[in-house]
């Protein structure tokens, strides 16, 4: 099988029972033995006494049960906030120093797959792995014609061991959902095949190798982020040849120290790479682990693993950015109605009795400032939720979710305090400002506007958190962007309302205008300026200023108009 098909997968192990029964026995004997362990040390009152032997001891049954059980430990070794201290040292030791298979059948099946004799393709092949992960290892070489390169070699008999636990996660899945605390129901099966699905093309080298490339044009434009090449010519299925990169894990703090780089820019980067990854693109890194991320010498973030990737799409992506805008405007009403799209919720769900559960979860995770939103705080909060509510996890949100609490783990590792909308907030500001798609000049209309008002607050909050994150962020362009915007056969209605909102309660917002031109003044010089009103003005048509004047006109008779009003009342 090149695919994932749990139909023929459970076709397959129904006439092979006793395949079945003996791993699963397998399985709950060596976690039995753990757990006992456990107990056994608290007993006796010597928990402290054995805590380490019991940490290796974890490490040691995930190794020994094989690639799935890796694939657990390896997520749960980016959460410093949930594993405790000895656990999370044993567990980090799973990204790639597990236990390698012999070189000797390495080269075996490199010479198999490419059909030529390791001699004739490199000057150098390290004698023995750099690195050995769940899915295969990693050797260090040479090219004949002098490129250093990294080779992964995917572990003998893979597929087979994968099929039947995933065959066996699927089978407890029925079994087990319907005593859970939450309401996943049939969904779990449901996830269980989405991780199926991605755990096959994982195993495809080929199919890595084109997720790299393409990984590597979303973010051709961002010089912060390193992607590897890729070795055509010596890669198959099994066999992936790609760039050597200098550099080290992200975790390993006493490096990045050494190298003198700075741990706040590299959460940043891996932050907002990864966001651009979920809103902007759409393609993101579903493993995101220390092992697949590393620092290098020159402040940059090299992605090195790119097996297990997905797809969103466009109205998905579009979803998510409504989501944080009516997260960060505790628009509850209008985030359920998200939840509903994304699939969390059912479309018949009464969404009425949800929105002051969500309000009185999301409220007080935020607290009373954006910046003390965690998302760890939120995933604890909406455990209850999920018990209260008909909310699902709907299987393609179990990676997502899987990368965002990856991440965040991973920032915890640098930096205890850290928040990941520090970040993301100023991210989306950002983009919102700079947005040149009609659905982002919506949502930012959205966002500046709340029941037919004008919020000058959240303008200069914008404007503010995007600089903040950002030295080099430029106003002008997006001042140009809003001209031709407003002066659009779209922006008609923005027009009035722009004119509304100067004049509003019946008064100029001098203020307000005072303050806006304060923060961006400098953005604006005359001649930039006048440079910028004339590149919006280019392809303005005589009807569109014709179009424009009469709401110009009417500005003075309109706010004439409401003197003379208040004057009657």
């Amino acid at each position: 099988m090149r695919h994932y098909n749990a139909a023929a997968i459970a076709q397959h192990y129904r006439y092979r029972p006793w395949r079945a029964l003996w791993r699963a026995f397998r399985i709950v004997w060596l976690f039995a033995i753990f757990v006992i362990g456990l107990k056994w040390d608290e007993w006796q009152g010597q928990s402290n006494a054995y805590k380490t032997t019991r940490a290796v001891q974890l490490r040691k049954t995930l190794t020994q049960l094989g690639p799935t059980f890796i694939k657990v430990g390896q997520a749960l070794s980016t959460r410093p906030d949930l594993i405790r201290k000895d656990f999370l040292e044993e567990l980090v030791k799973l990204q790639d120093q597990l236990p390698p298979f012999p070189t000797p059948h390495a080269i075996a099946i490199i010479e198999t797959e490419l059909d030529r004799s390791i001699d004739e393709i490199f000057s150098y092949f390290s004698p023995s792995p750099v690195a050995a992960a769940s899915l295969g290892q990693v050797y260090q070489a040479k090219l004949r014609t002098g490129e250093e390169v990294a080779v992964k070699v995917q572990r003998p008999h893979l597929r087979p061991n994968i099929t039947l636990d995933l065959y066996l996660m699927r089978w407890a899945a029925t079994w087990i959902a319907p005593w859970l605390p939450l309401n996943l129901g049939h969904d779990l099966t449901l996830i269980v095949d989405e991780f199926g699905t991605k755990l096959f093309e994982e195993i495809d080298y080929l199919n890595e190798g084109r997720n790299a490339e393409k990984f590597a044009a979303n973010f051709q434009d961002d010089p912060t982020v390193k992607v590897p090449s890729i070795y055509w010519r010596y890669s198959s299925s099994h066999v992936l040849t790609l760039e050597w990169i200098n550099g080290f894990k992200l975790t390993d703090t006493q490096r990045v120290k050494e190298a003198g780089l700075n741990t706040n820019s590299l959460i940043e980067i891996g932050v907002r790479s990864g966001l651009r990854q979920l809103l902007e693109f759409g393609f993101f890194h579903a493993d995101p682990h220390p092992g697949n991320l590393f620092a290098m010498p020159d402040g940059r973030m090299a992605y090195i693993d790119f097996g297990m990737m997905d797809q969103l799409s466009q109205d998905t992506k579009e979803t998510l950015v409504d989501s944080v805008v009516h997260l960060i405007n505790r628009d509850y009403n209008e985030l359920a109605k998200d939840f509903v799209k994304l699939g969390f919720l059912t479309p018949e769900t009464d969404i009425n009795p949800i929105i002051p559960a969500l309000e009185s979860v999301l409220g007080n995770a935020i607290g009373e400032s954006v910046g003390d939103f965690n998302f760890k705080t939120i995933t604890d909060q909406f455990s209850e939720l999920m018990f209260d509510y008909p909310f699902r996890v709907p299987a393609k949100f179990a990676l997502i979710i899987r990368s965002l609490v990856t991440q965040e783990g991973l920032a915890l590792s640098l930096n205890p305090n850290f928040k990941i909308v520090e970040i993301a907030y100023p991210y989306v500001a950002q983009r919102l400002l700079t947005g040149e798609s009609p659905e982002l000049r919506r949502r930012l209309i959205e966002v500046l506007f709340k029941d037919g008002k004008f919020q000058w607050q959240r303008l200069e909050n914008l404007i503010a958190i995007a600089r903040s994150n950002n030295e080099n962020f430029d106003i002008l362009p997006t001042a140009q962007l809003g001209l031709q915007y407003l002066l659009s056969d779209e922006g008609r209605f923005l027009q009035r309302q722009v004119i509304l909102a100067l004049v509003e309660d019946d008064r100029l917002h001098t203020e307000e205008v005072q303050r806006l031109w304060n923060l961006i003044k400098d953005d604006l010089k005359p001649s930039r300026l006048m440079h910028a009103a004339l590149g919006a003005l280019a392809d303005f048509s005589a009807e569109g200023a014709a179009a424009l004047l009469p709401s110009v006109a009417m500005f003075p008779l309109f706010q004439s108009q409401k003197f003379q009003d208040s004057k009657t009342n």
